[in-house]
């Protein structure tokens, strides 16, 4: 990490005072007020670079899940198109579907019509034959 933060400057520059009173408290020599602010503002800056060092990685995180999340939001958006595709397609095919039964339908009731009439005609003939032999039988 680069030391260009105010509060590892600051710390580098209280750093001598800071050994000075850690020596002075390991030899049982007892802490000034001043020594004591000292240690506690070493500690709060140390919390404070800490701080942002963690803030720094949840600011990277963020980003990273941000272009996660444009890249997710890309597939779906080509899935939707790709689903949009087919979705054409089923509908083409289905109305062609459609198209095909009905003329199956049609062409289904013009042979049942056809056959009827050449069965009626068929009867017809028939009886004309029948009726035509008992004329010619009597």
């Amino acid at each position: 990490m680069d030391k260009t933060r105010v509060d590892d400057m600051l710390i580098e520059m209280i750093t001598p005072k800071v050994k000075e009173i850690e020596k002075k408290f390991s030899n049982g020599d007892g802490l000034t007020q001043e020594d004591i602010n000292t240690l506690l503002l070493k500690s709060q800056y140390n919390h404070i670079n800490n701080l942002d060092m963690k803030l720094d990685e949840v600011t990277a995180d963020v980003a990273s899940l941000k272009g996660e999340f444009s890249s997710l939001k890309g597939e779906f958006n080509t899935l939707k198109g790709e689903f949009n595709t087919l979705k054409g397609e089923f509908n083409t095919k289905f109305a062609n579907l459609e198209t095909k039964f009905e003329q199956a339908q049609v062409k289904m009731q013009e042979t049942i019509i056809s056959t009827m009439k050449w069965y009626i005609g068929g009867a017809g003939v028939v009886l004309v034959l029948l009726k035509s032999l008992e004329l010619f039988t009597k």
